[in-house]
């Protein structure tokens, strides 16, 4: 039996007919596997526990080197002189499902219920930072430590941070009921501290954007930018919407459950102003099934930013976002002195800790209590 080197590998001729084998004359189980094909193949030959003869490919000539595979051949003959069977582990492993077969099956199973935006960013934060962090690791074999370093490589980003961990962790609560690992390694992980967006138009503001608007009467996406204005509704379930949602007679918008993001009917009443803006939009697209249909016959519009940008400009406004329209409704509502629990109602908040972002703003009542306490003192000036 010859001693297996790179150059005693790379001098083998093939056998067109049959798979050639060789065995290592220093270390016994150590082989090579030449097929017809000419690839080169190291192995390790063995008895495991039960005396069976059981074989273990390590690696092909050309992506590891003979040194390299003389090395894995000892690792594995050391495991099994402890009782280890290197084969039936190579198989086991190869059963146990990869970080990559999770994520596919989270967006097969379960992102399927969620809205098209939250599934956009879940596959953006799959593809972008989990899958080249984990996705060629076994679940199981994923660790708190390891999820911990991820959270920290995005710290300067804490709220993508936390998304992508609480992304993680109802992955791996799927897969615990799946059977696919006991424990959720996410767990006990602290999050970021998250600083809430705080950006609104002030009256000035406010009505100096409504003016470029009305500079626009032709241009749907200025109908849009007013529509968000006065409804205080998402972008999303907007250039969802379709006429049939809308009762213009009683001024009252039914959005179905699955536009929404708690995935709750919602009924929202709709100012005059509202209903004139919808009346001119309808004039402007009276056959499209959609408000603010888009280029592409039988599809919504998109986003705008193109315009949203030039009308921000015109406007003199900077630093704001199509989404802070929303804030603006409701920052304006709750300083007007609406109470926080009709806006939550009016934005469709199921939970009231949403709307309370906005309770700074209804400081009149704190004010005046504030005030009527300072008035009882320093009335009147000491005798002395």
């Amino acid at each position: 039996m010859p001693k297996i080197t790179k150059r005693f590998v790379e001098s083998i001729k093939p056998d067109t007919e049959k798979t050639l084998k060789f065995w290592d004359s220093k270390l016994k189980g150590f082989g090579l596997l030449v097929l017809p094909s000419g690839r080169r193949t190291y192995c390790v030959k063995y008895r495991n526990a039960n005396r069976i003869q059981k074989h273990v490919k390590i690696g092909i000539h050309g992506q590891i080197n003979t040194e390299k595979a003389r090395s894995l051949a000892k690792q594995h003959l050391g495991e099994i002189t402890t009782g280890e069977d290197p084969a039936a582990k190579k198989k086991e492993n190869k059963a146990r499902p990869l970080m990559r077969e999770l994520a596919q099956d989270y967006l097969n199973r379960h992102a399927t219920r969620k809205r098209e935006k939250s599934i956009k960013e879940d596959k953006r934060f799959l593809e972008r930072f989990i899958l080249p962090e984990f996705g060629n690791q076994h679940v199981k074999d994923i660790s708190r430590r390891a999820i911990e370093s991820l959270h920290l490589q995005l710290g300067k980003t804490p709220t993508q941070a936390n998304r992508v961990v609480a992304l993680l962790s109802k992955m791996f609560n799927l897969a615990i009921s799946w059977g696919w690992r006991e424990d959720n390694p996410t767990k006990g992980i602290a999050k970021y501290q998250e600083e809430k967006r705080d950006r609104w138009l002030s009256q000035e503001e406010l009505d100096r954007l409504w003016d470029v608007l009305d500079q626009h009467p032709t241009h749907i996406t200025a109908y849009f930018i007013k529509f968000l204005l006065l409804t205080g509704a998402r972008s999303g379930e907007t250039l969802s919407a379709t006429w049939d949602q809308f009762d213009l007679e009683k001024g009252v918008w039914t959005k179905p459950s699955h536009l929404t993001k708690q995935n709750k009917k919602e009924h929202l009443p709709l100012s005059g102003k509202a209903l004139e803006v919808l009346e001119a939009m309808k004039a402007l697209n009276p056959h499209s099934k959609y408000l603010f249909p888009g280029r592409v016959e039988g599809q919504h519009m998109k986003e705008p930013k193109r315009f949203w940008g030039r009308v921000l400009k015109e406007a003199g406004i900077e630093d704001f976002r199509i989404h802070d329209l929303r804030h603006t409704h409701a920052s304006h509502l709750v300083s007007s002195g609406l109470s926080l629990s009709i806006v939550g109602k009016l934005l469709g908040h199921t939970q009231a800790s949403t709307t309370q972002r906005y309770a700074h703003l209804a400081d009149t009542p704190l004010r005046e209590a504030a005030d009527l306490f300072g008035s009882k003192v320093g009335g009147k000036k000491r005798v002395v």
